[in-house]
């Protein structure tokens, strides 16, 4: 079943296009990354998908609704949630508290001052803190965590959310090979556990490679390609404009 379709997604920025005419089908259950040299469109085509930019033409559809001209915050509601970047995290809340808070905005609970916030969602709270493997450091200030937890917090957040489908903008940025590669077993651990739909942005090829069931590739604002890991990997176009091979 098709999750996410986008039709002809254009992205001008005066005379360039930064998104050209993209045309892509996501499967439910599907486990793929989009990868790219740097201006690519990779990161612009999240935020058209997810309406931080608006498109200068084409439609995104999501669960058979066309979701194009809906705000960030609806689309998130409906279950199409992302990650960014740079970390979006309180650093002087625990990540429990971290999780915890984003529970409550999806489930827009409104805490007056006779209730006794801390006990609320406890359970939904613990379980993303394990699902991200965090439940030992969970009291810790966020700020104190490494760097590779301090993302996985990240993803507890959208998690949170509930999402159907889960945007991941280069989740192992900055991160030590060890790090990375930790990363990638527990992005394939969630979407196999938790029956998600993922897709990521990821410059790491070892990543890539290791966890992608399909790979697309984006040059100039489009979609090159895409196909199976060892289809990417054989692919002369790829090797040329990705990896700088020579002919």
């Amino acid at each position: 079943m098709i999750l996410l379709q986008t039709e002809g997604l254009v992205k001008a920025f005066g005379g360039l296009r930064a998104v050209n005419n993209v045309s892509l089908a996501i499967e439910q259950g599907e486990l793929s990354s989009i990868i790219g040299p740097n201006g690519a469109g990779k990161t612009t085509l999240f935020n058209i998908i997810t309406k931080n930019l608006t498109p200068t033409d084409g439609r995104t559809i999501f669960q058979n609704e066309d979701i194009t001209r809906l705000p960030p915050y609806k689309i998130c509601y409906k279950g199409l949630v992302r990650s960014f970047q740079k970390t979006n995290i309180f650093p002087n809340f625990s990540a429990f508290e971290n999780i915890q808070a984003s529970i409550f905005m999806y489930n827009k609970k409104q805490v007056n001052m006779l209730s006794r916030a801390h006990n609320m969602y406890r359970d939904d709270t613990d379980e993303i803190l394990a699902a991200i493997e965090l439940k030992e450091n969970a009291h810790m200030p966020v700020s104190s965590l490494p760097y590779g937890d301090q993302r996985k917090v990240e993803i507890g957040i959208a998690l949170a959310f509930q999402p159907k489908l889960l945007l991941l903008d280069e989740p192992t940025a900055g991160m030590s090979r060890v790090e990375a590669l930790s990363m990638a077993k527990l992005v394939a651990k969630l979407a196999n556990d938790r029956g998600l739909t993922i897709v990521f942005i990821e410059h790491d090829m070892d990543v890539v490679l290791a966890i992608s069931q399909k790979i697309r590739v984006m040059h100039q604002g489009a979609v090159l390609i895409e196909g199976k890991p060892e289809e990417i990997r054989k692919n002369s176009d790829v090797r040329r404009i990705y990896l700088g091979d020579e002919e």
